[in-house]
């Protein structure tokens, strides 16, 4: 059942293309796609309401690590306008959501970025991502709290 079943323009399915997600963020890297599949994945366990969940980012607080916070508004339609998600600088990198007195944690799954004296650095990165953005969830991150 619809939380506003009136509304047309709510409870949409965030389903977003690697394209999609390059035209929010600038470019398409690994972060970003990272980000948006740890926030659809809280989206679609609490339940598609982002206005009763909050989100908490932990990362280094810089690029290419805060663009997490990208992809978890996209994925879970926690965002700083309704200002329900929160960046938090921490050594750790994981993603806390929180609904209806129930809380998860998401942590993502060491990888490497490829390194490459290629003179096409972004593609090979682009390349990467689009890879990373075909992956079962359990590749990407491991969830605790349920």
């Amino acid at each position: 059942m619809k939380w506003h079943e009136h509304c047309r323009y709510m409870e949409l399915e965030r389903e977003y293309s690697v394209r999609d997600l390059a035209l929010f963020h600038g470019h398409l890297g690994p972060y970003i796609v990272l980000g948006y599949r740890i926030g659809r994945y809280a989206s679609e366990y609490f339940g598609n309401n982002p206005f009763g969940m909050k989100a908490k980012v932990y990362c280094s607080g810089k690029t290419p690590q805060s663009c997490l916070a990208d992809g978890v508004q996209l994925g879970s339609g926690c965002t700083i306008g309704k200002r329900n998600i929160e960046l938090e600088i921490s050594d750790d990198l994981k993603c806390e959501f929180e609904s209806g007195g129930k809380k998860i944690v998401l942590v993502p799954k060491k990888f490497e970025i490829p390194k490459s004296s290629d003179v096409d650095y972004e593609l090979i990165i682009e390349e990467f991502a689009e890879k990373m953005y075909g992956l079962e969830d359990s590749e990407l991150f491991e969830v605790s709290g349920i």
